[in-house]
């Protein structure tokens, strides 16, 4: 593993443990060269996926777009870093277990959709804001109104 600091190829593993539930492998590196410290994390990827977005275009996943889109909307709500990245790994594998290589953006973003909102009602409509692209308040009025139990 290179070094971030100076870019000696030749680093130390100093620690390993298991991370986010069993998933990953954190491992605490060392740079003889520079004395640098820095953390790596390993885990198991079933399959090379690729993202087909609504305009036709194709890209790489790349669980660390998906874990930031996921982190801003579950800002300063009060749901723990671990469950975070439990939740995220848990979206990862069920995209990996769909045996397909290719997964359009919309399923994708249903799934994250339907996961917040088992989490965080807040995070969830933050999250919808962004994916539905809302326009005006209207849209925000219309979208939490659906979440309201009707009231008969």
């Amino acid at each position: 593993m290179r070094c971030p600091f100076c870019g000696n190829a030749d680093t130390q593993v100093k620690d390993s443990r298991p991370a986010e539930d069993n998933v990953a492998i954190r491992r605490r590196r060392f740079c003889p060269a520079c004395g640098g410290r820095f953390t790596t994390y390993e885990r198991v990827q079933l399959r090379d996926l690729v993202v087909i977005k609504s305009t036709g275009r194709r890209e790489d996943f790349d669980r660390d777009k998906l874990a930031r889109s996921i982190r801003i909307a579950m800002q300063k709500r009060p749901v723990e870093a671990d469950r975070i990245d439990q939740m995220i790994s848990g979206i990862v594998r069920r995209l990996e277990s769909m045996g397909e290589a290719d997964i359009p953006s919309k399923v994708i973003g249903e799934i994250v959709m339907e996961t917040l909102a088992r989490i965080d009602t807040v995070a969830y409509v933050r999250f919808a804001s962004v994916y539905k692209n809302f326009q005006a308040a209207d849209d925000f009025d219309r979208f939490v109104s659906e979440l309201r139990p009707t009231t008969e």
